[in-house]
């Protein structure tokens, strides 16, 4: 075990002096996921899932991110959990402590923490929990695995249509020494549920100095439907680890989009299972990094079963000395016949400092497939420029006009308005930096 390992698993002695767990599943958990962690190895550049992104920043930090936070105030937060015209059950969390009074004043039977679940909700958790995750995989999994002591289960039941969208908001203010926040979410949907749930990770304008280490797994049951969003809206220093692990039964739906704008590390691992067959995943993403930011999205798609399909469309664009890195696999497996895969990955550099590695990969061992895959990498159309400019319009707001309508397809397309509309006025700051160029957004 290094210096850096008992360093992390820290955090896992302070979480049980404070809020020791009654639920059998999480200490089974915790044990499991200390032994994982402790026998992998902290990646390096040598590490070929993370030869593009180095973890130098997170590792080197003398402090170590081995504690909680010391304590947090609600006051002036509020404007950061709203979601302005969004209809939903609000369970908000600051510097990963349940905030009541941030959070909404009527609960959602099926949302529930860990730590007030019933014994019917914690048999769920625990024939469930960490079920869909291969923890030998992904250290950090293990790593929250290790250490979580308490989460949100979203329990949706037979044929029921929860109507109340789901929204899971983690804060971070900046503290006196680093904080780790171990964030834990368990989807379980019965046959023929179906729910929608908003992710939101912000925090304030202070310099952040957390580390967040968020995992989501879903169970998502036969002829079930999960409309996922996940939005990482975080200052640019702090780091957030993390991933979404979901296992499709038969004839199940998968839905979700991506949002990511960078910080100083940003990684984020989308792992989905088809698992009996009739199954559809949807995997749609964003990511505007600038400045000196990093973000990373990783995602293994395994089709172990025929007739299943899976469309993933990710778009990137990066401003300034921004890094991105992208690499999507899709596995079929030879049992895998009929299968119907797509995966188009496209980015924009707005800077001759800014950098992409792309990768998309589609790894086939069943001969009764159509598959497809792609990448691009392209500059902003001097062309297309030209002919806004001899229209009258700036140079500012033309490079606007064209980067927003490089991704504006995409946020089209989403269900939820009240999500778009957070969105737009963001995407405006990270365009324009200029208020008055909103006006080419909104």
């Amino acid at each position: 075990m290094t210096d850096f390992h008992k360093g992390l698993l820290a955090v896992n002695d302070e979480n049980l002096s404070k809020e020791s767990s009654s639920l059998a599943a999480i200490a089974t958990l915790n044990k499991s996921g200390k032994e994982s962690f402790l026998q992998q190895e902290i990646p390096t550049r040598k590490t070929e899932a993370w030869k593009f992104t180095s973890l130098f920043g997170f590792t080197s930090n003398e402090e170590g991110y081995g504690r909680l936070a010391a304590s947090y105030d609600a006051a002036g937060l509020d404007a950061l959990t709203t979601i302005p015209a969004l209809d939903a059950q609000r369970l908000v969390f600051v510097n990963g402590q349940f905030s009541a009074e941030l959070s909404s004043k009527e609960s959602v039977a099926n949302v529930v923490r860990f730590s007030e679940a019933n014994e019917a909700q914690q048999a769920i958790i625990a024939d469930n929990l960490g079920t869909a995750i291969e923890q030998e995989k992904h250290i950090f999994a293990a790593l929250n695995n290790a250490t979580t002591t308490d989460g949100v289960l979203v329990h949706v039941g037979k044929n029921e249509n929860l109507k109340t969208n789901i929204q899971i908001t983690h804060i971070t203010t900046a503290q006196a020494n680093p904080f780790t926040v171990q964030a834990r979410i368990l989807i379980v949907l019965e046959t023929g549920a179906e729910a929608t749930i908003v992710e939101h990770f912000a925090s304030n304008s202070d310099e952040q100095n957390c580390f967040v280490n968020a995992i989501t797994e879903a169970k998502v049951g036969p002829n079930a439907r999960l409309n996922h969003y996940r939005l990482q809206l975080m200052q640019e220093g702090s780091i957030q680890i993390g991933g979404v692990h979901v296992d499709l039964d038969r004839d199940a739906n998968y839905d979700s989009f991506q949002l990511g704008l960078g910080a100083k590390i940003v990684r984020n691992d989308i792992n989905v299972n088809h698992n009996v067959g009739g199954s559809h995943c949807e995997l749609v993403g964003v990511y505007l990094p600038q400045n000196k930011q990093l973000i990373d999205f990783h995602s293994n798609i395994e089709h172990k079963i025929a007739n299943c399909t899976t469309k993933e469309v990710f778009r990137g664009i990066m401003a300034d000395k921004s890094k991105a890195v992208f690499n999507g696999r899709i596995h079929i497996h030879p049992d895998a016949q009929k299968t119907l895969a797509e995966l188009s990955n496209k980015n924009l550099l707005l800077s001759n400092d800014a950098t992409i590695n792309t990768k998309p990969e589609l790894e086939i061992y069943a001969d009764d497939v159509r598959c497809a895959h792609g990448a691009t990498i392209a500059q902003l159309d001097e062309q297309a420029r030209f002919y806004l400019r001899s229209r009258g319009i700036s140079a500012a707001e033309a490079d606007v006009m064209l980067s927003f309508g490089f991704i504006n397809e995409l946020l089209e397309n989403l269900e939820l308005d009240a999500v778009r509309n957070l969105i737009r006025p963001i995407l405006a700051q990270r365009f324009g930096r200029d208020e008055e160029l909103m006006q080419h957004i909104g």
